[in-house]
């Protein structure tokens, strides 16, 4: 193998550029795990102290691209459990539970023993059958169904696999499988021999070994196949995530690939039967058991074939230790006799083809891209470094969003002191986080804060207008915290604002601001009210995406204009119908995730037009008023990721309502209807306009 004088080299130097080209290199993996991190900063800090939320798996190692379309791993922690291996370590008034993990525990799994909560004591009652059992010892067992049961309600439209539920998600959004755990502060029992352990490639190093020995453990609700029903596996995702965070770019490489690999030749025969878990477990007991100066981009070649030289030894023994807890035989049970020979086969044939079956791989056009490469020949391919940055900045903005959405939700009928009492509680609880912490948890709390700071800037200002019709400094200071928020939804709030109080120079003045830095070929839309297929991003937006992180969002994109009831002062009359869209027939064809429709909701560019053509109409500024008429026309027609486009129909209609141009208007608003049938105001302004015209005649 490998016998001609530089093949080894060569091949290993064209495909780790290949990797590089999709994106697998030093600095979109660095770009992915920030993103992913900040994510997972802004989901924990708007939860309370009972849940934490954990973003693990290929999405925030780095360690996938665009074509293998890598699910997002989630994991909420259920802190109200106290999990414990040491008597020591008991609390009193809490729930504890002693992890059990003795002979009749399979390896990697335990048993979680009821503890008493005012002494450190078994408990010795069976409180509820459904939730508990009595061994034959005595010992009070929580079921792992337990924790399925009471979260169940949480992942509706998820199908369940395991522990986890996997949900497609709306386009846009990667698919997630979420599972729900309790936590363990200390280091499991079955993995201490693990952290005195130390391979020929000294590696994990022992400052590794430290942190991850202070990430403690979780337990997840599913049992070995010995006891399905009364067993907890016990998960060192946090440690394992370090480990991933430690390995070298052609490490991350070789991993990459023999996910590919199973891609493409395995599981469309085979399924699940190999997973991508197997595989990183594989990696990692190679890095362990090799020199490090092996794992150089001009050896990938080598490094892989190790790996699937490894997977094979595995799968033909059925055996593959876990690499912390290595009592856990992952393929226990996994491999299937029909498919063994098929897998054993195939990984052969892969392994002896010195990368030759590479070529056959179709994953991110991989095979032809290192044709071309070995050709010497120009890539016909794109790089998609950009798309991948884009695709971040994206889900940063949309996760944000995602996030806020629902505290706004719980304040939409509240009353104007309740909503102002809820948000400040908020800003305060992020102001105070903020000041405590750095990193990532502070810039998570700077790109929350600011949204709440400016609805809260909007419902004084409602407020405001509706006792004196003014603006009060504070609500004027607030919606100033929040300007920068992105392009343009904060200060559409603003001039909104200006708009409802009649101070026409000053809204023109801030409409002019917005247009000038809402660059048409770079700024995208956002929003996450309901699932429609985005198309792809403007060039310039990916480009600008490519060279910043989390801080592009204030330059390269616009979120939806959002206003609650309690910012009705603020609404233009127009905009206010959408408040009020749904007939009672309606509410029956709302989901779950529609609580936006009790909101008036509409995309940053068409509301900026909109606002501009009633300024100057009321300016007196025909020409103006006619080119933002066009804009708002040309917005609707050729924008291909609006979110309201609907919305935006409705206000074009009215618009040419002012215009008299009944016919024109009526169109816009059975156009409207075609793009939302159901709980659109455009059925009110049907019947009024025709009423309207029938009164007339």
């Amino acid at each position: 193998m490998f016998q001609q004088p530089g093949y080894i080299e060569n091949v290993s130097l064209r495909l780790s550029e290949v990797l590089a080209d999709i994106g697998v290199d030093e600095r979109i993996v660095q770009k992915r795990r920030r993103a992913w991190l900040l994510n997972e900063s802004m989901t924990t800090i708007l939860q309370d102290a009972h849940v934490s939320t954990y973003y693990l798996g290929s999405q925030s190692e780095g360690t996938t691209t665009l074509g293998l379309h890598s699910d997002t791993d989630i994991l909420h922690c259920v802190n109200d459990f106290y999990v414990i291996q040491d008597w020591a370590d008991w609390k009193p008034g809490v729930l504890n539970y002693l992890m059990i993990q003795d002979e009749t525990v399979s390896s990697g799994y335990c048993l979680l023993q009821l503890l008493r909560d005012d002494a450190p004591l078994p408990h010795n009652d069976v409180l509820n059958p459904y939730y508990l059992f009595r061994d034959r010892t005595g010992r009070i067992l929580l079921k792992n169904t337990s924790l399925l049961a009471a979260t169940a309600g949480a992942f509706e439209g998820g199908v369940r696999h395991g522990p986890a539920y996997a949900k497609q998600e709306q386009p846009g959004f990667t698919d997630s499988d979420t599972v729900c755990a309790y936590p363990c502060k200390s280091w499991p029992l079955q993995a201490r021999q693990w952290l005195d352990q130390q391979g020929v490639g000294q590696w994990p190093s022992d400052e590794m070994k430290r942190y991850c020995r202070n990430t403690g453990c979780f337990v997840v609700g599913v049992g070995s196949q010995e006891n399905e029903e009364l067993e907890w596996r016990i998960s060192t995702s946090l440690a394992e995530r370090c480990l991933m965070f430690n390995l070298n770019i052609t490490q991350i490489r070789c991993y990459i690939l023999m996910k590919m690999i199973l891609k493409t030749f395995i599981k469309p025969y085979s399924g699940d039967t190999v997973s991508s878990f197997m595989c990183k477990t594989v990696l990692f007991h190679c890095i362990a058991n090799t020199h490090s100066n092996v794992w150089r981009e001009n050896n990938l070649l080598v490094c892989l074939t190790l790996c699937l030289f490894v997977l094979y030894n595995s799968i033909l023994n059925e055996n593959c230790p876990h690499f912390i807890i290595p009592g856990n035989n992952l393929m226990r049970g996994h491999i299937s006799h029909a498919y063994k020979p098929y897998i054993l086969e195939i990984l052969k044939y892969i392994i002896n083809s010195e990368g030759r079956a590479l070529l056959e791989i179709e994953c991110d056009d991989l095979g032809a891209r290192i044709q071309l490469k070995l050709s010497n020949l120009h890539s016909e391919f794109e790089i998609k470094s950009s798309d991948i940055s884009g695709d971040l900045i994206l889900s940063i903005a949309q996760l944000s969003a995602l996030n806020i959405e629902p505290r706004l939700y719980s304040i939409t009928n509240s009353s104007y002191k309740e909503a102002i009492q809820t948000l400040l509680k908020y800003i305060f609880k992020l102001v105070i986080i903020s000041n405590q912490c750095q990193g990532l948890d502070k810039t998570a709390c700077s790109l929350i804060v600011s949204c709440f700071c400016t609805t809260l800037g909007s419902i004084l200002a409602s407020l405001n207008i509706q006792q004196y019709n003014a603006l009060s400094a504070e609500a004027l200071t607030l919606i100033s915290c929040g300007l920068n928020t992105d392009v343009a939804s904060s200060k559409l709030k603003l001039a909104s604002m200006l708009h409802c109080l009649g101070d026409t120079q000053r809204e023109d003045i801030v409409l002019r601001d917005i247009e000038e830095s809402y660059e048409l070929n770079i700024v995208e839309p956002v929003c996450t009210c309901h699932a429609f297929i985005r198309q792809p991003y403007r060039r310039g937006f990916y480009a600008l995406a490519d060279n910043h992180n989390e801080e592009a969002i204030q330059y390269t994109t616009a979120s939806c204009v959002t206003f609650l009831p309690c910012e009705i002062n603020c609404v233009p009359h127009e905009l206010r119908h959408e408040m009020f869209r749904s007939t009672q027939e309606d509410l029956a064809f709302r989901g779950r995730d529609d609580y936006w429709m009790d909101w008036a909701v509409v995309d940053s560019l068409p509301y900026l037009y909109y606002l501009q053509y009633k300024t100057c109409r009321n300016l007196g500024k025909h020409e103006e008023k006619q080119r933002a008429l066009f804009n708002l026309i040309r917005t609707i027609d050729q924008e291909p990721n609006l979110g309201h486009r609907e919305t935006a129909l409705n206000l074009l209609g009215q618009c040419m309502e002012q215009e008299d141009r009944a016919k024109d208007s009526l169109e816009c608003y059975l156009l409207s209807l075609n793009e939302r049938e159901r709980n659109n105001a455009a059925k009110f302004h049907i019947c009024r306009l025709l009423s309207t015209l029938v009164n007339d005649q």
